[in-house]
C-alpha cells in the first residue's frame, strides 16, 4: 500500500470511477485528454466536425426551405387518398367490368333524373340568308350512378378525360332542330367526367351548334329576333330519364364578352316543357332562349340615308329650266337607276320571303317619289309641247298676212320682222298694200287678240287646275312643295310606327 503522501494518491480520487477516456464525478463526466488514446482523439474530432456541418445546413433550411418543406407536405397530405395514388386499373377501381353499362342506371325503376346547365361562351354568327345561328358553349350533365361508386378516406372525387366516357353510361342529349354540331378536339377531345365516391357523375363537353332560328323580317331591319337552342334525350322517354335544368334560370351562363356586330343580346333565359311524338311517346325538352335587337345605325348608313338623298336629289330637277331637257332627263334617270341598285343590294343578303318588310317600305316609297319626279317633267314638257301648238293654231287663224298670197304667209304678233319686210321686196309692188291698209290689218290683229285672251281669262277664272294646266310653270312651283312636304309626312308616319 501506498501512503497517502504518495504521489500515486495524487492520481485517483475517492468515489470517482475511471475510464479511459476520464472519470466520472457526482457533479458529471470529466474529460482527461491525457488519458485517451490518439486514435480516439481523431475519431472524436471527427465527430465534432460532422455535427457541426450538419447543425449549419440545418438553420440554412429552417430560413430558406420553408417552401420546399410545405410542397413536401401537401403532396404527402395529397397522396395520403389511397384512391388517388392507386396503381390499379380504373376499370378495376370504379368496377366498369362488373356491370352492363349499355343499361341505364335503376333499369326498370323509376327516371333517373338528370340535370343540366349550359355556360355559352360565344354566338359566333346570325344568318338572316339561311335563318340559322352558331353558338359555342359548355354542356355539363349531372346524374348519380351507383354503380360507379367507390371507397375514399378523404372523399375526393375522380376525374377522368374521354377515353372513359365510352365505357360507362351517360345521357343521350341531342339538339333539336340542329344543322351542324362538333365537340373540339384540339388537342384531345373536349370531354370531362367527374366522378364521386357517392356515384355522382359530372360530364361536361364543349360544343359548337349550329340550329335553325325561325325569324320574322316584318319589321327589318327594326326588328328584333327570338332564337331557341332545345334540348332533348333522343332513346329515352319521360319515363325512363328526367330531364331538367339543374338550377333553374341559374343555370344558365353567358360569357360577359359576348357581343354581336349587328345584334345587341337583350336576355338570356330557360323554360322546359314536354314534347310528344306520335310514335315514341312523351320527352323532357329543355329550351335556351336569348333575345336579339338589330343596331339600326349600319342601315341608316347603308340604306336609309343614300335613299333619302336619292329623293332629295329628285328634286332639284324642279328648279331646273323646263327648257333644259337632257338635264332634267339625265338627273331622273341617274336617281331611279340608283334607287334600283339600292333595293337590289337590300334584298340580295336577305331571305325570299313572301311578305313585306319594313325596309321595302320605305325603298319603294321613296323609289315613287323619285319616279314621279320623272313624270313630273314628263308632264311639263307635254304640257308645254301642247301649249305651244294651241298658240300656233291661234296665230294662224288670226294672222297678219301684210298682202301676201297665202302659199306665202307670215305670224305676226301685231308688226311685221325686218327679215320679213326684205322678203316682201321680191314681189311685184301692185300686189302690195298701202302703209295705211297694213295698219288696219295689224289693229285688227291685236284687237282680236286681246278680246281672245280677256275670254280665255275669264273662262279660267277659279279654277286652279287648268291655270296649272295651262301655265306650265306653276306645275315645277306647286312640286317644290308638295313633293318635300308629302315625303316629310310619310317618314314621321313611318319612324313612329315602327320605332
Amino acid at each position: 500500500m501506498q501512503s497517502p503522501g504518495d504521489p500515486a494518491d495524487s492520481m485517483f480520487k475517492p468515489g470517482c470511477i475511471y475510464t479511459a477516456g476520464g472519470y466520472w464525478t457526482e457533479g458529471g463526466w470529466i474529460f482527461d485528454s491525457h488519458r485517451m488514446p490518439y486514435f480516439a482523439k481523431l475519431m472524436l474530432l471527427i465527430f465534432c466536425l460532422v455535427v457541426l456541418v450538419e447543425s449549419r445546413k440545418h438553420r440554412r433550411k429552417r430560413w430558406t426551405g420553408q417552401v420546399e418543406v410545405q410542397k413536401a407536405s401537401h403532396i404527402y397530405r395529397k397522396n395520403h387518398d389511397m384512391t388517388k395514388s392507386r396503381t390499379g386499373k380504373t376499370e378495376q377501381l370504379l368496377r366498369v367490368d362488373d356491370h352492363d353499362f349499355t343499361m341505364r342506371p335503376a333499369f326498370g325503376g323509376p327516371a333517373i333524373p338528370v340535370g343540366v346547365d349550359v355556360q355559352v361562351e360565344s354566338l359566333d354568327s346570325i344568318s338572316e340568308v339561311d335563318m340559322d345561328f352558331t353558338m359555342t358553349l359548355y354542356l355539363r350533365h349531372y346524374w348519380k350512378d351507383e354503380r360507379l361508386s367507390f371507397p375514399s378516406h378523404t372523399n375526393k372525387s375522380m376525374t377522368f378525360d374521354g377515353r372513359l366516357v365510352k365505357k360507362i353510361w351517360v345521357p343521350d342529349v341531342f339538339f333539336v332542330h340542329s344543322k351542324r354540331s362538333f365537340i373540339h378536339d384540339t388537342t384531345t377531345d373536349n370531354i370531362m367526367l367527374r366522378v364521386f365516391p357517392d356515384g355522382h357523375v359530372l360530364y361536361s363537353m364543349r360544343i359548337t351548334v349550329t340550329a335553325m332560328c325561325n325569324m320574322d323580317f316584318s319589321r327589318f331591319p327594326l326588328d328584333s329576333q327570338t332564337c331557341t337552342l332545345e334540348l332533348e334525350s333522343y332513346a329515352y322517354t319521360d319515363e325512363d330519364l328526367m330531364l331538367y335544368w339543374k338550377n333553374g334560370n341559374e343555370s344558365l351562363r353567358t360569357d360577359e364578352k359576348i357581343s354581336l356586330s349587328q345584334f345587341l343580346i337583350q336576355k338570356f333565359h330557360t323554360t322546359s316543357r314536354l314534347a310528344f311524338y306520335s310514335s315514341t311517346g312523351w320527352y323532357n325538352r329543355l329550351y335556351i332562349n336569348f333575345t336579339l335587337r338589330r343596331h339600326i345605325f349600319f342601315f341608316l348608313l347603308q340604306t336609309y340615308f343614300p335613299a333619302t338623298l336619292m329623293v332629295m336629289l329628285s328634286w332639284v330637277s324642279f328648279w331646273i329650266d323646263r327648257r333644259a331637257v337632257p338635264a332634267r332627263v339625265s338627273l331622273g334617270i341617274t336617281t331611279v337607276l340608283t334607287m334600283s341598285t339600292i333595293i337590289t343590294g337590300v334584298n340580295a343578303s336577305m331571305p325570299r320571303v313572301s311578305y313585306i318588310k319594313a325596309v321595302d317600305i320605305y325603298l319603294w316609297v321613296s323609289f315613287v317619289f323619285v319616279f314621279l319626279s320623272v313624270i313630273e317633267y314628263a308632264a311639263v314638257n307635254y304640257l308645254t309641247t301642247v301649249q305651244e301648238r294651241k298658240q300656233r293654231k291661234l296665230r294662224e287663224k288670226f294672222q297678219c298676212t301684210c298682202g301676201i298670197p297665202p302659199t306665202n304667209t307670215m305670224l305676226l304678233d301685231g308688226i311685221c320682222s325686218e327679215s320679213d319686210a326684205n322678203s316682201l321686196e321680191e314681189y311685184p309692188r301692185g300686189q302690195l298694200v298701202t302703209e295705211e291698209d297694213k295698219q288696219d290689218k295689224m289693229v285688227i290683229h291685236l284687237a282680236l287678240n286681246n278680246e281672245s285672251n280677256s275670254s280665255r281669262k275669264r273662262r279660267l277664272k277659279g279654277h286652279v287646275s287648268l291655270r296649272i294646266m295651262q301655265n306650265t310653270h306653276a306645275i315645277d312651283k306647286y312640286s317644290r312643295l308638295i313633293f318635300p312636304g308629302t315625303y316629310i309626312f310619310f317618314n314621321l308616319i313611318y319612324w313612329s310606327v315602327f320605332c
